[in-house]
């Protein structure tokens, strides 16, 4: 079993009035996948071309810290995508699992792949280790992510909402727990 540790950025805007009328299309992949004794087999990094919405807003760029120019460098999302499904094992009927801090990750793929009529099922493989967290910690609700890495003594390495350096953190979390996550 493959157990993708991920993390996507989308484009985003700072209030709903901007936001009316566009889908968020994703803009980074990041993800580690760990095989079955929680041990790193390798990483996954790209950023994604939005070809709704080409045009960063101020407010994305500034949260995220991706620039224009690395996604006008970019391959579109139906190019990263079979990247990614390859690299996950998809394509050669490896088994995996997709974890995510939330359910947001595994909506966008599933809402990107239709855009781009591409088949979305392959997304349904997937847990939220947020909402599990709370279950294995004794606390009563969710937390952040960057709160639950600090909580269990890790530092948080890298920026906040950028794909890579959130999937490194989620997976000192992911391996510390690895024996109390429910698939």
């Amino acid at each position: 079993m493959n157990f993708i540790i991920y993390d996507l950025e989308a484009t985003c805007w700072k209030t709903d009035v901007e936001r009316r009328g566009r889908s968020q299309e994703i803009i980074e992949i990041g993800a580690l996948l760990f095989n079955e004794y929680a041990e790193l087999q390798s990483r996954f990094e790209s950023f994604v071309r939005p070809s709704e919405h080409p045009k960063l807003s101020d407010f994305c760029t500034q949260l995220t810290g991706i620039s224009q120019i690395e996604v006008n460098q970019a391959d579109e999302f139906p190019t990263v995508i079979e990247d990614f499904q390859d690299w996950i094992g998809l394509t050669k009927g490896e088994d995996y699992l997709l974890c995510s801090w939330g359910f947001f990750d595994r909506k966008a793929l599933a809402r990107n792949c239709k855009l781009h009529d591409l088949p979305a099922d392959w997304t349904d493989k997937h847990i939220s280790l947020k909402h599990q967290y709370p279950r294995i910690k004794g606390i009563r609700r969710e937390i952040g992510l960057k709160r639950a890495v600090e909580r269990e003594g890790f530092e948080f390495e890298g920026a906040h909402h950028r794909g890579i350096d959130d999937a490194i953190n989620l997976a000192k979390i992911f391996v510390k727990y690895a024996n109390q996550w429910r698939f």
